[in-house]
């Protein structure tokens, strides 16, 4: 059986972070091994919420696991919430890291404009240092923006700008990138037939090609769903997956999981049902999995 590692925080109420990362990537049929960055009673949504930091307990856990040889097909980092956790993470890839390693970094900082409660600008320039260790990055457009330290650009943009920005991310050092909420108005300049919906864009630095994924644009929001998108890009492409294929069902997985949400009469706002989306994605892992034997 494959084996990932994914560095993030615990929330004990709200879907977001390990609570989504550890069922999605295991139902995917990947062994996931975590190592906890805090935890939290709720995620940060809601008020009042208890905090304990974890940090200190990172580097006796990366010595036993040296110490018992442990290996790994992936290392995964989500949401770092300190420049002492960016630090531990370039020793953890550092030394964990195989040949056959893929390096996943999801930089969980910001998002519609702004840095999240307690980031800054010197922080995204350093989390702009981690993704320089990764193979593949998964910015939304603010985390591009601020750790390329250039003004963010929410609207008006068109496909040029995207690919200038897929280049100078690819530019920090990751061999691919995945650009996720790309959205074109209809007096864009942009490619046929996206209108009015929301997507993804990749760019490979070995190669220079780069690709499109559109899909339904949902008309609510929530939280964790970017967490949700790495979880299964993650799981897939450790499945022996193409970039294009994972982040497509990485998409397509958030909108049937909102779908489901929105199903019930009662749904609340601070997590999605993705356990209800299950069937969807194992199936098409499925599907994929065999057509890319």
């Amino acid at each position: 059986m494959k084996r990932i590692v994914t560095i993030q925080d615990i929330s004990c109420v709200g879907k977001c972070s390990l609570t989504v990362a550890l069922p999605i990537i295991s139902a995917m049929g990947v062994e996931t091994a975590i190592i906890p960055t805090a935890v939290l009673s709720t995620h940060t949504m809601f008020k009042g919420f208890t905090f304990r930091d974890l940090t200190s307990d990172i580097d006796p856990i990366m010595d036993h696991w040296k110490k018992e040889g442990f290996k790994f097909d992936a290392i995964y980092t989500g949401y770092l919430g300190s420049f002492e956790q960016l630090n531990l993470m370039h020793k953890l890839i550092g030394t964990f890291r195989g040949k056959d390693t893929k390096v996943i970094v999801d930089p969980c900082m910001a998002d519609n404009g702004k840095l999240y409660p307690g980031f800054t600008e010197e922080f995204a320039r350093a989390m702009a240092g981690l993704c320089a260790d990764a193979d593949i990055i998964v910015p939304n457009l603010t985390e591009a923006s601020y750790m390329l330290g250039i003004p963010y650009v929410g609207s008006g943009y068109d496909e040029a700008y995207i690919v200038d920005l897929l280049k100078k991310l690819a530019g920090l050092g990751a061999k691919q990138v995945v650009l996720k909420g790309i959205e074109f108005k209809a007096d864009q300049k942009s490619l046929a037939g996206v209108r009015g919906k929301i997507g993804i864009a990749s760019y490979n630095a070995q190669t220079g090609r780069i690709s499109w994924y559109f899909h339904r644009k949902m008309k609510v929001s929530f939280h964790g769903t970017g967490d949700i998108f790495a979880s299964v890009l993650t799981g897939a492409l450790v499945r022996g997956l193409s970039l294009e294929k994972s982040y497509a069902l990485a998409g397509d997985f958030v909108v049937e999981s909102i779908k489901k949400t929105i199903s019930h009469e009662d749904y609340n706002t601070y997590g999605v049902d993705f356990e209800s989306a299950f069937p969807m994605l194992l199936r098409r892992l499925s599907r994929e999995t065999v057509s890319s034997r």
